[in-house]
């Protein structure tokens, strides 16, 4: 292991703060960009459904 203790880990000679707020905003726009493309394709396929009523709707007539 290349720290001796977990407060090495965190503090990584004075850079952690850096390091480990790199790693959450970085988490948290993977995060984001995972959540709004769940969003776009529920609303995508909402989208295609309607479409596909709308058209068995004219046709069945």
């Amino acid at each position: 292991m290349y720290f001796n203790s977990v407060s090495e880990l965190f503090s990584m000679s004075g850079h952690g703060s850096y390091v480990w707020f790199s790693y959450g905003v970085s988490a948290l726009v993977l995060a984001t960009l995972v959540i709004i493309a769940r969003r776009r394709r529920a609303a995508a396929e909402q989208h295609i459904r309607a479409l596909v009523r709308r058209k068995d709707a004219t046709t069945s007539n």
